[in-house]
């Protein structure tokens, strides 16, 4: 498999992990990573353009070849369950007018795949995201799980090259 580089986003309508890595499947290397903050008194229309401009930025800054994104999982309220799809939506937006094919992985698959275990928690996706791709010092939690939905894509993608023998 070759060299790919992939953003990972970890979506939400206050907190958006953002991450790139390159991967060809078996090695690794963070190259950007960041926690877009959103400020949650502004309205959800404005924080939708935050989003959609900032995500599409990064991807013209560091031109992925793809781009990974967590589903949405089941909120506490439908308020809340409807303001992280749009979220989501804003960023599946920049990086289909930005050419890229979208992957979607739910956060058990993405645990399952850093972690080894699907109800793995957040300190230990941290933990694992810093040994996979060698990183010091602290690490900003979305941030974290942006890289792990990063790392899942590229685990998925080498998985799927090796069973068709590529």
């Amino acid at each position: 498999m070759h060299l790919k580089r992939i953003i990972g986003i970890d979506p939400g309508s206050r907190l958006m992990g953002i991450g790139v890595i390159d991967s060809d499947g078996r090695y690794n290397k963070h190259i950007y990573s960041d926690t877009l903050r959103l400020d949650g008194s502004n309205p959800i229309p404005e924080r939708l353009g935050i989003i959609f401009t900032e995500v599409k930025r990064i991807i013209e800054q560091y031109s992925p070849d793809e781009f990974a994104i967590e589903n949405v999982f089941m909120a506490k309220n439908a308020a809340s369950a409807l303001k992280l799809g749009q979220a989501r939506g804003a960023a599946i937006c920049a990086a289909v007018t930005s050419k890229l094919d979208v992957f979607e992985y739910s956060p058990k698959e993405i645990k399952q795949s850093v972690v080894g275990k699907g109800a793995a928690d957040k300190q230990q996706v941290q933990h694992m995201v810093k040994v996979l791709l060698n990183l010091q010092g602290r690490l900003q939690a979305d941030a974290a799980d942006a890289m792990a939905v990063a790392l899942c894509h590229a685990h998925a993608g080498a998985l799927k090259a090796r069973l068709q023998g590529k």
